[in-house]
């Protein structure tokens, strides 16, 4: 956790400089008196500040470990392993205290969250080499690495997930660990049960399978492809969806969404050209994913995008992107906390 500091909400003077110092021997400390938009997510969060600005600030860290200084004594918050309210008027040494143990929660969570990235990885790469060398799959691992990512989401975020994921895969890998952290967040955002989660969250894991077999100097090319490149890389849905009805036992949506994920509601998309109706509603989840974090990761050829730019972007789409969906997956994209069931 090279990266990893506390952040420090506070209007009162006095506290921020008492506090700073004291947590500053542990994690670095950064004070603010009011939730900063955007940039990197703190470790803990610790909140001192009237009971609508406390509860607005709660409202972007549901899935961050949070110390809230109560200043209404009569307020009783819900407590759980990372969510902790002292009185505001507890002495300093006790809210280091606490400050301290809920770091030692927050540095297990992110090695947890290292090790699944990890496996997830892992799993990731022996589904791309499998299909690279014409081997059988494994379901249950398959299912495993989906399972991976839906913890993951739900306990940290999408934010978290991506953060780690970006800083330790590359390339396709980070690419397909990120459309399944998006489908899951998605997912529990729209309110589907776990089953359909996991069919999304599995679906999305398994869409790009097909550019295992595309050549890597087209998927690593800096400029833009030539006409045949383009034609091969066009290929990898059905190379993909082949792969996978060749094994069989696999689910005809699943297997429908690494087909069709580059389909587009006003015919113009590939390999089928299908058009509204026809595209299903897994298909057309899973395309919204793709093309956000397509836009939003670092590539060899080009900078991200942000968030807000990247959905602006894709407004632009016109007749391309289910735009109920785009609105429902808005509040996913912009990082704000999704807890799932």
């Amino acid at each position: 956790m090279e990266d990893a500091f506390v952040l420090l909400i506070t209007d009162r003077p006095d506290l921020r400089r008492t506090l700073a110092r004291g947590i500053d021997l542990v994690m670095p400390c950064r004070t603010v008196s009011a939730w900063p938009e955007g940039g990197a997510r703190p470790a803990l969060v610790v909140i001192d500040l009237p009971a609508a600005g406390a509860d607005a600030v709660r409202a972007d860290t549901a899935l961050t470990p949070t110390l809230v200084l109560e200043r209404d004594a009569a307020r009783r918050r819900p407590t759980s392993p990372i969510l902790k309210t002292l009185p505001a008027a507890t002495r300093r040494e006790a809210i280091l205290a606490d400050a301290f143990a809920m770091i030692e929660v927050a540095i297990a969570r992110t090695r947890v969250l290292d090790a699944r990235s990890a496996a997830a990885t892992t799993i990731v790469s022996e589904i791309f080499d499998s299909a690279a060398l014409g081997a059988p799959f494994q379901p249950s691992e398959i299912d495993r690495g989906t399972e991976i990512v839906l913890a993951a989401v739900s306990e940290v975020g999408i934010g978290d997930w991506l953060a780690t994921v970006w800083r330790h895969d590359a390339g396709v890998y980070q690419h397909t660990l990120g459309v399944a952290g998006y489908a899951a967040a998605f997912g529990g955002r729209v309110g589907l049960s776990r089953p359909d989660r996991h069919r999304l969250t599995k679906a999305a894991l398994l869409h790009d399978i097909g550019k295992a077999r595309i050549p890597v100097e087209i998927l690593n090319k800096p400029g833009r492809l030539t006409a045949e490149e383009m034609r091969l890389m066009r290929r990898h849905p059905e190379i993909g969806a082949g792969l996978l009805d060749a094994q069989g036992g696999f689910d005809p949506a699943i297997v429908e969404v690494v087909r069709h994920h580059h389909e587009k509601l006003d015919g113009t998309g590939y390999p089928a050209g299908l058009r509204d109706g026809a595209i299903t509603d897994l298909v057309r989840i899973v395309a919204i994913c793709d093309v956000f974090s397509a836009l939003t990761e670092r590539r060899t050829y080009r900078d991200s995008v942000a968030a807000p730019e990247a959905l602006a972007t894709m407004e632009g789409m016109k007749g391309h992107l289910d735009r109920a969906l785009m609105q429902a997956f808005a509040p996913v994209a912009l990082g704000r906390a999704v807890e799932l069931a």
